[in-house]
């Protein structure tokens, strides 16, 4: 008898737990399918329709996404994405990961000049930081201004020249390396100090240390900071927007760009919509082909 009375105890404990855990995660569920789940599904629908947004949409089956393949400006907008992903991507890493090295050396300013360098982070994607990003690159810009100093060109278009306004762009982005410094910063904290002091012992350079110790020792952090900026890359928007338009010649037409563009300038949400879905599945596929390198090249049994 005393053993039944236990046991409707704890389960009229366990019920209680579990009604608590659910009022608790409720603002996230309702979150959740109201701002993510809900909005997808109203997505996946729209892409197969015609729909302009001012009126009710018409279903049109694979329509969107046949014209993709012979729509000329999105191939453009997604080789400038391209290229824009896969050049800052590793520029910024390979930055973070130098100036997190500075960094790791205590010094009595090291706090200061850590939120220093997070800063830009923390601000270069702002609407405010591209205009003034812009004005910098104009002909009658900072940049021009300093070549002047030196008796340089001083009218040269950065942003009117296709081979030079992307990386314009490509600069900034490269600029925002605060959140891969930090991560990587953590990273390198965590490796112990007594395997560079034998390497040290045993006669190794530091350049060795860093090509044997250091970095396969933070290759899971290397990993992390690739997948996740491959991902912001190929979403950027704001810069492009803002400050070339996707101009000149669409050489900045940036396919999130393009698909603002179709969505809310040309009133074509269903065509935005099937874009949104095929950038989906680049990038599940672009993630997926990392992990499948993950395996030749991050090592997982050491500190990171």
């Amino acid at each position: 008898m005393l053993q039944n009375i236990k046991i409707s105890s704890l389960r009229d404990y366990l019920r209680r737990d579990d009604v608590a855990a659910f009022i608790c995660a409720l603002p996230f569920l309702i979150g959740f399918l109201t701002f993510l789940v809900v909005p997808m599904m109203m997505s996946l629908y729209y892409s197969f329709t015609h729909f302009n947004i001012l009126s009710p949409p018409r279903w049109a089956g694979t329509a969107n996404f046949e014209r993709m393949l012979t729509d000329a400006r999105l191939w453009r907008s997604l080789r400038a994405t391209f290229y824009f992903a896969l050049t800052s991507v590793p520029l910024r890493l390979v930055f973070a990961l130098g100036i997190a090295m500075l960094l790791l050396k205590t010094s009595k300013f090291i706090g200061i000049y850590r939120a220093m360098y997070y800063l830009p982070s923390m601000l270069g994607g702002s609407i405010a930081v591209s205009i003034l990003w812009g004005r910098m690159f104009a002909i009658d810009g900072t940049v021009n201004n300093i070549l002047d100093i030196f008796g340089l060109n001083t009218s040269f278009p950065w942003l009117g020249r296709t081979n030079t306004a992307i990386w314009t762009l490509i600069i900034l982005a490269v600029w925002q390396f605060g959140s891969s410094m930090l991560i990587f910063l953590a990273s390198l904290k965590q490796i112990p100090e007594t395997l560079y002091e034998a390497a040290s012992i045993d006669g190794a350079k530091k350049t060795y240390q860093f090509i044997r110790i250091t970095l396969p020792l933070i290759t899971p952090t290397i990993f992390f900071n690739l997948v996740m900026q491959t991902i912001n890359g190929f979403l950027t928007f704001t810069p492009a927007f803002i400050i070339t338009a996707g101009g000149p010649l669409d050489s900045t037409m940036f396919y999130a760009l393009y698909m603002y563009m179709m969505t809310f300038e040309f009133n074509q949400a269903g065509y935005g919509a099937a874009m949104a879905w095929v950038m989906l599945a680049i990038i599940a596929a672009i993630t997926f082909i990392l992990f499948q390198t993950r395996r030749f090249w991050v090592y997982d049994g050491g500190y990171s």
